[in-house]
């Protein structure tokens, strides 16, 4: 480890690796990629139904929300990867790009679809029959189809057919509204992280990656990022000295957190714990958004679910040429439309799983289930991130919202979807599928039966964004380059930049994001 680099980039997650990785090989610059967890040798990250074991552990910040009103006062886990290759780690494999009214509503100069659409095709390296032409070939980042699809997953795609609902061209195309298998950023039926594609597949001598390193603040002199603070697992703090910029690729939780840390964000919030504001910018950690799901659950007769995952000839499968059930990203296809037809796209995602996903899958019920989850795609509620105190090594205080939104919309769309979901699980193609209700509490003819319901097993879909709003007007908090506002040689390049939550999963546009702002940052 040197102590002085040209760029330093905080955080090795799926913006991290991708922007270390693309600032090393477009320039002769000294990189550094600092990451606070360790190597991504743990043998579960690979096998992509086994994301759920991985929350709690060591690869994860294993985070809780503070109590949500809206969810029933419950506290809610919030995994967020502390590990090589961040989240794209830990999460469930999806990849899906959003909507194209998602990046045209962002409505900042620069990240229209037509003009990001490029950097998701420069990260792509799609397998398979390509046929509506969506996708880039010839990227760091493999996608494929699931090679152990459930029968039931066949089964749920000819329900939505049954039901007269639309097809999609393909999820990742411009309109991403219809139903369709879900893509996954997987290699050959393993996970492919943003550290598998950016880290090992390409070749950047002049990337230095520094695992177990723990980032706790930025150094400013003169209103400029000058380097960072950290400390090493033996318990030593140094700084390391950034010669161009420090680039903040931690996360909408960690960075704003580091950020508020550093002295930069509101100036009531850094005096209540007494950290000098070296620079006051109100919006850090406002705006947190966070897409949401409500299951509705049946037991199935058949013994076809991801509940014989464990069984030999699962396991024999998957060693022997990976495939079968252990290659599943357990979300295999999804319903995409919209509450309202006036809506400029999807605003749910109805998300088939062939298990009884309860508790975020950590202990999967060993009965044969399956689980139709409604997803809130365009939440009205927000959240913030604060300090829960001046030290680096505290936790902060998080607060999706959720279910917040003072009119109530959240709530309702919710209870739209499971409507869609019950119209699903009642077709003849699920019927031979399709048992007794896992919840026999739930009567979805009372809605007092389906408030409580949803308030109290509702929970995240591991997608918080926006903490660090792009934008232009004073409480945005970075410009459309990615360059935080009246501090030099300082950009946040991660989730926590969009100004509004994508139409899917989160993966793909943070990536993107990247993508672009690695040409942003060597001025292509």
């Amino acid at each position: 480890m040197r102590d002085s680099y040209d760029y330093i980039v905080i955080g090795a997650g799926s913006a991290g690796c991708a922007l270390a990785a693309r600032l090393a090989l477009g320039s002769t610059d000294r990189i550094a990629l600092i990451e606070a967890g360790g190597p991504d040798d743990h043998p579960a990250i690979k096998i992509p139904i086994a994301f759920p074991t991985l929350f709690g552990g060591e690869n994860d910040w294993d985070y809780r929300t503070s109590p949500q009103p809206g969810l029933a006062g419950r506290v809610i886990r919030c995994p967020r990867g502390r590990v090589l290759g961040g989240s794209s780690s830990l999460n469930a494999n999806v990849w899906t790009r959003g909507h194209q009214a998602d990046f045209d509503g962002w409505t900042t100069e620069g990240w229209s679809y037509e003009e990001v659409e490029p950097y998701f095709r420069r990260a792509e390296r799609r397998s398979g029959d390509d046929a509506s032409g969506t996708y880039g070939l010839d990227g760091p980042l493999h996608v494929e189809d699931v090679r152990g699809e459930s029968e039931a997953t066949e089964a749920f795609l000819r329900a939505c057919a049954e039901l007269g609902l639309p097809a999609a061209k393909d999820v990742n195309a411009a309109d991403s509204t219809g139903y369709s298998r879900m893509p996954t950023a997987q290699y050959r039926g393993e996970r492919w992280s943003s550290a598998d594609g950016y880290l090992r597949s390409l070749v950047h001598p002049n990337l230095d990656v520094l695992t177990r390193l723990r980032t706790l603040r930025i150094t400013l002199s003169g209103g400029r990022a000058t380097g960072v603070e950290v400390l090493d697992e033996g318990g030593t703090r140094r700084t390391i000295t950034a010669r161009r910029e420090v680039v903040v690729s931690a996360g909408a939780i960690n960075t704003p957190h580091l950020l508020m840390l550093s002295g930069i964000g509101p100036a009531d919030q850094l005096a209540e714990h007494g950290i000098d504001c070296g620079h006051p910018l109100p919006g850090v950690g406002n705006d947190l958004q966070d897409h949401i799901f409500t299951p509705l659950i049946v037991h199935c007769p058949r013994p076809v679910t991801l509940a014989g995952a464990g069984e030999a000839a699962a396991l024999e499968a998957y060693e022997k040429d990976r495939r079968g059930p252990l290659t599943s990203n357990v979300a295999e296809a999804a319903y995409f439309t919209a509450s309202d037809p006036t809506l400029p796209g999807p605003d749910l995602e109805i998300s088939f799983l062939p298990c009884a996903f309860v508790d975020h899958g950590i202990d999967p019920p060993p009965q044969h289930a399956l689980t139709i989850a409604v997803v809130l795609l365009q939440p009205e509620s927000r959240g913030q991130v604060r300090l829960r105190s001046a030290s680096p090594l505290d936790s902060p205080e998080i607060d999706p919202g959720y279910l917040s939104d003072p009119d109530g919309a959240d709530f309702r769309r919710l209870t739209q979807g499971l409507t869609i979901a019950r119209r699903m699980f009642g077709t003849t193609a699920l019927a031979p599928y399709t048992g007794k209700p896992w919840y026999p509490d739930l009567d979805l003819d009372d809605p007092r039966s389906v408030e409580a319901h949803v308030r109290r097993r509702s929970d995240t879909v591991y997608h918080p964004v926006g903490t660090c709003r792009m934008g232009t007007d004073d409480d945005s908090v970075v410009d459309p380059e990615l360059r935080v506002h009246g501090v030099a040689g300082l950009r946040v390049v991660d989730a926590s930049v969009m100004p509004r939550i994508t139409r899917g999963h989160t993966h793909a546009p943070t990536v993107m994001v990247a993508e672009r702002a690695a040409d942003l940052l060597l001025g292509a």
